[in-house]
């Protein structure tokens, strides 16, 4: 066995992908349960970076917890992983900027990730902001284990 590729390998191993995406997918499932029943107050947490206009606050509020719950879903059940993925990815980039901005900006808010009520944004908030994009990204290229579409979509190409 080779030393030197072993890092290599277990980077691109395709069941490490497997891991982050079932991982990715309970994580946007869980984080987008509070904000779906308690919209209202998850819009405040939106307000509070101060980056959308006002009059894009509350549909922000309203539409982005259900957007992570079907990339959730979908992620779980190895649905579209590379539509999911692209979609997630442009998600935790946005997050991450956004975290990055309150930082700089030292706004005194929760990243309200999972609850309103939340410590303030931190370095590590930021941190795991990128490790989640990392693993995302991760999803995209290597994961193609267990899903379901390959069980049960017909693609284009494979019609012959």
């Amino acid at each position: 066995m080779n030393a030197k590729g072993l890092p290599a390998r277990l980077l691109t191993n395709r069941h490490l992908a497997l891991a982050f995406r079932l991982y990715l997918g309970a994580i946007f499932i869980y984080a987008s349960s509070y904000k779906i029943n308690f919209a209202g107050e998850f819009a405040e947490t939106i307000a509070g970076y101060q980056l959308i206009p006002w009059f894009a606050v509350n549909i922000a509020a309203v539409v982005m917890p259900w957007i992570e719950l079907v990339c959730g879903v979908l992620l779980l059940a190895g649905v579209r992983v590379k539509s999911v993925s692209t979609v997630l990815i442009t998600l935790l980039s946005f997050f991450t900027l956004a975290i990055s901005w309150a930082l700089i900006q030292d706004l005194p808010i929760g990243c309200g990730c999972f609850h309103t009520i939340e410590d303030p944004i931190d370095t590590l908030t930021l941190l795991r902001e990128m490790a989640w994009l990392g693993m995302a990204v991760h999803v995209y290229f290597f994961d193609s284990t267990f899903q379901l579409e390959r069980k049960f979509f017909i693609n284009i190409g494979d019609e012959t």
